[in-house]
Formats: structure tokens, C-alpha cells, sequence
């Protein structure tokens, strides 16, 4: 989870691998009048993003009666929007890629072929509510490099699931 640039598919596509599970870009579940919205710099609100938070709440619930696990990336911005994915799937773990306001816009301003336009992280920076104590998840620092930050993450995550069979 985090803000746009802040390396949501690239750590989620790594750790997807180095664990075996499948990997879900969470954009891909945007409906075209969301990504179309985006393109043309308007931020979301909640009742754009319902039909999309629903779809990835729908591919939570299938990884999870499959028993295969998933990563998937997404912005997760609301606590609202977490707990929606925790109903879904029992073991839901949050990484929260936290970054700096400038390194997004710098990350964001050098992408290309993406939706997203960097004007819209005010909004994103605006919307986020970080992890709550007691929320399953780490917060880590998205600007350390995906080596540190997936290094963490599999830490974290196998002290999560340890607790989990106990």
C-alpha cells in the first residue's frame, strides 16, 4: 500500500515471486471511467473507488478460499478501505511503502505509459491515513531500495504468520 511512485508493483511483483504466490496489480482493476478520470487529473473520491476496492475485496476472497495467498498492490489509502480487505480474507498483511512528497513527485514526473499524473498525489497525500497500531502490517521507508524494504517485509511477514498458527 501507498501513495502512487511509491513502488507498490515493483516490491509487489518481487515479493510475489521470492514467496510463490501470484502477484494482482491492483490497477488493472480500476473501471476504464476511474483510469479516464485519473488520465485527465481528477482525484477519485469514495464512490469511485467502491466498484474497485470491491473488485480487489473479491480477489482477496478467491486467494484466500483457494488457499494460494496473493500480493497485491494497492493504494489502501483509508482505513475504511483496509478493513474492507481484512473482511475478505482472513491474514490480510499491509506494507505500507511510506514516501516522502518529493520523491513521489520525482518518481511519478520520470514514469512513463502510467495513468497516473504526479498532480494528483496532493490528493493521495491528503486521503492516506497510515497503519494504525494493532493493523497487520509494517511501515517501511519506500526510499530504502527494494532490497532493504523486501528483506523487512519477509521478516515481518514470517513473524505475522508464526503468531497465526499459534
Amino acid at each position: 500500500m501507498g501513495v502512487s511512485g511509491s513502488g507498490k508493483t515493483t516490491v509487489g511483483r518481487l515479493l510475489a515471486r521470492r514467496r510463490g504466490v501470484p502477484f494482482v496489480e491492483g490497477d488493472d482493476l480500476h473501471p476504464a471511467r476511474n483510469i479516464a478520470r485519473m488520465s485527465a487529473g481528477e482525484a477519485l473520491d469514495d464512490e469511485d473507488r467502491g466498484p474497485w476496492l470491491h473488485a480487489l475485496a473479491t480477489r482477496i476472497r478467491t486467494a484466500t478460499r483457494d488457499g494460494e495467498g496473493a500480493v497485491i498492490s494497492c493504494s489502501a489509502l483509508r482505513y475504511e478501505y483496509r478493513q474492507l480487505f481484512r473482511e475478505a480474507g482472513p491474514g490480510v498483511w499491509f506494507l505500507h511503502l511510506d514516501l516522502d512528497p518529493g520523491v513521489a513527485r520525482a518518481r511519478v514526473g520520470r514514469r512513463t505509459g502510467h495513468f497516473m499524473p504526479a498532480t494528483l498525489l496532493d490528493s493521495q497525500f491528503d486521503t492516506l491515513e497510515p497503519l494504525r497500531p494493532g493493523e497487520p502490517g509494517l511501515t517501511v521507508d519506500a526510499a530504502a531500495g527494494s532490497e532493504a524494504v523486501l528483506e523487512a517485509a519477509e521478516t515481518a511477514l514470517v513473524r505475522f504468520e508464526a503468531r497465526g498458527r499459534r
